[in-house]
């Protein structure tokens, strides 16, 4: 287990309520409610917010993706780590994914 309580193993998947889309160079996720966009929650994702996002496909584990961090970033373990944590936390905050046993 992880200091802040996430298990490597866990496996998360997105909400199905997210748009995903690349506009003027930029990837932004934008929640929908009921037929309406919410154009007050739109977040802007650099590029490992991007990967991670991909890579949350309700079947990979945090540990498989902060490999494909460090092999498609070059950064050390710790770093990938860090980034996937941070951003995984603040998806969930936001709800935008949820455990995939949800």
């Amino acid at each position: 287990m992880r200091p802040d309580g996430k298990e490597v193993r866990e496996v998360y998947k997105k909400k199905h309520d997210i748009i995903f889309r690349k506009v003027a160079g930029e990837t932004i996720l934008v929640p929908i409610s009921g037929r309406l966009a919410d154009m007050q929650r739109i977040f802007a994702l650099n590029p490992v917010g991007e990967f991670i996002w991909d890579e949350i496909d309700g079947s990979r584990t945090l540990q498989q993706i902060s490999e494909d961090i460090q092999s498609n970033f070059d950064a050390g373990r710790e770093e990938a780590d860090e980034d996937l944590e941070a951003f995984i936390t603040e998806l969930l905050k936001e709800g935008l994914i949820e455990g995939a046993s949800q």
